[in-house]
């Protein structure tokens, strides 16, 4: 008994001292309303861009997505179709590629040139590298997509979810919910869908 009256002791506090010395652990992705913080990424050009480089926008859509999922591939015309529509009316895509090269090669930096170049992306496609943006935005999916409004206390999240209803047929898409959401930000209406579910391959880790 003696015994264990001593361990008691020095269990507490080891317990003590662990609570004040461990890293505290972020859980808590971006939800709506939201400001997110400024990144700095490397595009295919070799150039860094960051959201402070977005000065003369009234918000942006980033788009998490790569080269090798079939879904992200089923959405590319779609997404390149996003930045022509909206670039023009303020909301500019962003594509973010979080997945590890080291587990998808086909991912990689090189890889993601000839993809951009052969695809003529009219937007940046910048690597997540190190994999430290994507969870500050919680995404899981690829594609996996936020409508930012730039606001005065900087870029707000509006929308978080997936491009439309119909992942792999762009001919039977009947709800276009990310369209939605940047046409009534342009109105100076409020999103009636804020959240939708984001249909992909996982983000490979």
């Amino acid at each position: 008994m003696n015994t264990v009256f001593k361990i008691i002791p020095v269990l507490i506090a080891t317990i003590f001292v662990s609570a004040f010395t461990l890293k505290p652990v972020h859980n808590h992705p971006y939800n709506i309303g939201d400001v997110v913080k400024d990144f700095s990424l490397k595009n295919v050009d070799g150039q860094m861009v960051s959201l402070s480089d977005y000065k003369d926008v009234k918000g942006v859509i980033v788009t998490f997505t790569c080269n090798t999922c079939p879904y992200s591939i089923a959405y590319e015309d779609r997404i390149i179709a996003l930045d022509a529509a909206y670039a023009g009316k303020g909301y500019p895509v962003i594509a973010i590629n979080p997945n590890n090269p080291s587990v998808r090669p086909g991912d990689n930096f090189e890889a993601m040139q000839k993809r951009a170049k052969k695809k003529g992306y009219t937007f940046p496609y910048l690597v997540d590298e190190g994999q430290k943006v994507y969870p500050k935005f919680g995404a899981t999916k690829t594609p996996h997509n936020y409508v930012l409004q730039k606001t005065n206390k900087g870029f707000v999240v509006q929308y978080i979810g997936a491009i439309d209803d119909s992942s792999r047929y762009p001919k039977a898409v009947k709800e276009r919910y990310l369209e939605n959401a940047v046409d009534a930000l342009l109105a100076g209406k409020a999103v009636d869908v804020k959240k939708t579910k984001a249909i992909g391959c996982s983000i490979k880790v």
